[in-house]
């Protein structure tokens, strides 16, 4: 095991309320004024609202302080938001950039060290252990995913299998011959490799897998069932993203499998209405928002993730919880004044027996008025026989009463939707200006 981490839970995950909250206040206010201090844009913002570091006397006080969106980290692209200089950047990540410049994240060797550590924790949390055997399925480059999980699970003292993503016969092979226990990837590209494994003559629940964390994309409890009943694992959700620091922001706990425990040491979670930006109480469902305790190469002061979701009081740790993601106040489609998440739609596919994980929700206008389209594949063996209605319209009426809309649901052959080696694109919206939340 490397030099560091300490095996088993380090003594913040089971401190007192008043242990914890004393430490956040004492890293906000670090946090808080070497942004104000290094950053001139985040400077300009406070100096706007007419806030000031000196008044952080609480951690309730924060809510004062101005919210940082990808917004602010494309204005100020590529190094505008780095509180250090460039120089003293040992590493950068940046997103795909596919829907305008891509947010660029730097981090100096500590936050190297800390993101290890963290996703090192993780990784025991979920049930990993020293001397395990890691297949990182997750992309490596620029997204955080593959190196994030890679260098935490060298941390921990586990033998890494850099695959990274696609090749999924290969992943496949590797499974059979290198035997790892743990899996870390996407649950969408989780499926994929199931299905290549059944192709393949390779029965999943006797393979050596025994632990699947599961990241970089909303999923629900039906697919977490779906994972575990076809492959015999736990299927684990690890929660991060790139602008706060990379996967290993929070994780699930395998004893109690409840949604994925923050870790508070590092970063400070509020939860607000996506409208007005008003802080909610614990329990109340809103956007997930963020400050960073600890970064020094990107401190990011309550950054709008656009994560739907809530905050849960702790269970196995002494650190909230948060909800699964419903979905995102972004991605959010609304379609003839229905708001409507990708994640309603799998929860409802799930529940029809004759219906694969696989789908694509293709919104278009005619005229005036949306319409929603959902591609869905045909579960291998099935046929429209096996039950009384077919399981398209059976769809169809579950999302008229559930959701509140109306879809033609078109089903597709099994494997006829394409395969993503990394996140599904689940959304193809064909609409010049489709309507989002601000």
């Amino acid at each position: 095991m490397k030099a560091g981490f300490r095996a088993g839970r380090e003594p913040i995950e089971t401190a007192s309320n008043d242990e914890l909250r004393s430490l956040q206040l004492e890293r906000l206010k670090w946090s808080v004024r070497h942004a104000y201090d290094n950053v001139s844009h985040y400077r300009t913002k406070c100096q706007a609202q007419g806030v000031h570091p000196d008044g952080l006397r609480a951690l309730e006080d924060l809510a004062r302080f101005p919210f940082t969106t990808k917004q602010d980290l494309r204005e100020t692209y590529p190094f505008g938001m780095f509180a250090v200089p460039v120089k003293n950047v040992v590493r950068i990540h940046a997103s795909s950039g596919t829907t305008g410049k891509p947010t660029v994240v730097g981090y100096t060797q500590r936050d190297i060290d800390t993101w290890s550590e963290l996703v090192a924790r993780s990784i025991w949390a979920a049930g990993g252990r020293p001397g395990d055997r890691v297949q990182v399925a997750y992309g490596y480059g620029l997204f955080t995913g593959g190196l994030g999980a890679h260098y935490g699970a060298e941390r921990l003292g586990c033998t890494v299998i850099p695959i990274g993503g696609g090749q999924t016969a290969r992943q496949v092979q590797l499974i059979c011959d290198f035997e790892p226990r743990i899996i870390m990837v996407t649950p969408s590209y989780m499926l994929n490799i199931i299905e290549e494994m059944t192709r393949a003559g390779v029965d999943p629940r006797l393979c050596s897998l025994e632990i699947g964390i599961f990241g970089a994309e909303p999923w629900t409890a039906a697919m977490r069932t779906e994972i575990e009943g076809r492959a015999g694992i736990d299927a684990i959700d690890i929660y991060g993203l790139s602008e706060v620091m990379g996967p290993g922001v929070a994780s699930e706990c395998a004893e109690t499998k409840d949604g994925p425990t923050i870790w508070e040491d590092h970063f400070l979670p509020e939860i607000v209405d996506p409208a007005t930006g008003r802080v909610l109480a614990d329990g109340e469902a809103g956007e997930l928002v963020f400050t960073t305790l600890t970064k020094e190469a990107l401190p990011v002061i309550r950054y709008r993730t656009r994560d739907l979701t809530r905050l849960l009081p702790p269970t196995s740790r002494s650190m909230r919880r948060m909800d699964r993601i419903s979905g995102r106040s972004d991605d959010m489609l609304i379609i003839r004044g229905v708001n409507v998440f990708p994640s309603q739609i799998e929860e409802l596919i799930l529940k029809v027996p004759a219906l694969a994980p696989h789908y694509q929700l293709v919104v278009s206008r005619e005229g005036h008025l949306d319409e929603l389209e959902i591609l869905v594949e045909r579960r291998a063996g099935s046929s429209a026989n096996d039950a009384e209605i077919s399981p398209a319209r059976r769809l169809e009426r579950d999302i008229k009463s559930y959701v509140g809309v109306s879809a033609r649901v078109v089903l597709r052959e099994p494997g006829a939707i394409e395969r993503s080696a990394g996140k599904a694109q689940r959304v193809v919206d064909h609409r010049s200006n489709g309507p989002r939340l601000p």
